[in-house]
C-alpha cells in the first residue's frame, strides 16, 4: 500500500504547513486553493498573509479546488469544521473509490452534531475517511520545527502506511484506529483552551490556570468515554498532548480568542485579528452532546454561556467556584 501523489484541500496556514512537510517528505504534493484567483495568487508568490515568512517549495503544485484528483490518494481536508462538508461535496466527483480522505479540521458540525469523519462519509460514501490531529502549530510544522500527532482510520494497516507516507524526520504521525477517540481530543480541547485563556485574561493566576486545565481535561475524558473514544487516546497526543499545547500558548487562536474574552472584549474573533476560532462553533454542540447523554462538563458549559452572552465571564467564574465540594474522580 503505497501513497505517493497527495492532494491537500485548503490553502490557509494548516494547508500550507501540511503541503511544507508531505514535499519535505519527498511526496509529489498538490495544493488545492478555494478558487482560481487565489491559486494563481499562490502560484506566483508562493507565500501567503495567512502564514507570512514561509515560501511553499517550487515543486508543490498549485491548483483551485476543481482540479483534478483521480490520481491523488491520501486526500487531506485542511477546511475548517463547518465548512468541511461543502469542500468534500466539491470534489466528490473527482475522487477515484476508495481513495482515503483525511480530516484535518477539529470541531464537530455545529449543524448535525457530525464529527468530521461522519461529515466525510456522508459527502463520500466512495472514500475511507480518516482523521489526523494533535498538538501542532502550522507555523511550527511549516518550518520543520519537530511535531508528533495521530492518524487514525479503521483499519489499522492502512493507518500505519498513511503515517509512513506522510511522517518525515520531524513530522510524525503515530498511527491508530480509533477515530472518535482522536477527533473528541482535538473538537473539546479547543473548548477548554477557551476557558484556559479567559483565565489568563482575567488574571486568575498560574494556580486557577492549572485547576481549569486540569478539571477540564476530566471533562473531555468522561466526554470521550461516553462516546466510545478509548482512554489511551484521550491520554496520548490528540487529547491530552493537544489540551497542553494549546491551552497555554497565545500562538493558540482559542487561547487568544478567551484571554479577549477574559479582559472584557467582545465575543467577536475580530478580537484576534479575524482569526478562525473552532471553539467558538464547538462549544454549544458539545455540551448539547453532553447533555444528551447525562455527561457533566460544568466548564464547557460556562464557555458555551459567556459565547451566547447567556452569563459573564465574573458571573460564570462565580459559579464555578460556588460549586460543591467533591471527592477527586474522571467521573465525578
Amino acid at each position: 500500500m503505497t501513497f505517493d501523489r497527495i492532494a491537500v484541500i485548503g490553502a490557509g496556514a494548516w494547508g500550507i504547513a501540511l503541503a511544507k512537510a508531505l514535499s519535505r517528505a519527498g511526496r509529489t504534493v498538490l495544493l488545492c486553493a478555494r478558487d482560481r484567483r487565489s491559486a494563481d495568487r499562490l502560484r506566483d508568490e508562493r507565500e501567503s498573509a495567512r502564514l507570512s515568512g514561509i515560501r511553499l517549495d517550487d515543486h508543490v503544485v498549485i491548483a483551485a479546488l476543481d482540479a483534478g484528483l483521480s490520481s491523488h490518494d491520501p486526500i487531506l481536508m485542511a477546511i475548517p469544521a463547518q465548512d468541511m462538508r461543502a469542500a468534500a461535496l466539491r470534489i466528490a466527483p473527482a475522487l477515484k473509490q476508495g481513495a482515503t480522505v483525511i480530516a484535518c479540521a477539529k470541531g464537530i458540525e455545529r449543524r448535525t452534531g457530525k464529527f468530521m469523519t461522519e461529515v466525510l462519509a456522508e459527502a463520500l460514501p466512495a472514500a475511507i475517511p480518516a482523521v489526523l490531529s494533535g498538538p501542532s502549530f502550522a507555523h511550527d510544522v511549516a518550518r520543520g520545527l519537530p511535531t508528533a500527532l495521530t492518524l487514525a482510520t479503521r483499519v489499522d494497516e492502512r493507518a500505519s502506511a498513511l503515517a509512513s507516507a506522510l511522517g518525515s524526520v520531524t513530522f510524525r504521525p503515530y498511527h491508530s484506529t480509533d477515530v472518535r477517540g482522536v477527533e473528541i481530543g482535538g473538537a473539546a480541547k479547543n473548548v477548554l483552551a477557551i476557558a484556559a485563556g479567559i483565565v489568563a485574561g482575567r488574571a486568575l493566576g498560574a494556580s486557577a490556570a492549572a485547576a481549569v486545565i486540569t478539571r477540564g481535561f476530566a471533562e473531555l475524558f468522561r466526554f470521550g468515554e461516553a462516546y466510545g473514544a478509548r482512554p489511551e487516546t484521550l491520554t496520548g497526543l490528540s487529547g491530552l498532548g493537544d489540551v497542553v499545547l494549546t491551552c497555554s500558548s497565545p500562538k493558540s487562536r482559542n487561547y487568544s480568542f478567551g484571554v479577549a474574552l477574559g479582559k472584557g472584549q467582545a465575543a467577536d474573533p475580530a478580537s484576534i485579528g479575524g482569526k478562525l476560532v473552532e471553539g467558538l462553533f464547538t462549544a454549544g454542540v458539545l455540551v448539547q452532546m453532553a447533555e444528551e447523554r447525562g455527561i457533566e462538563m460544568p466548564i464547557a458549559r460556562s464557555v458555551d454561556a459567556i459565547i451566547t452572552g447567556r452569563t459573564t465571564v465574573d458571573e460564570a467564574i462565580d459559579s464555578l467556584l460556588t460549586r460543591p465540594f467533591r471527592a477527586e474522580g474522571w467521573q465525578l
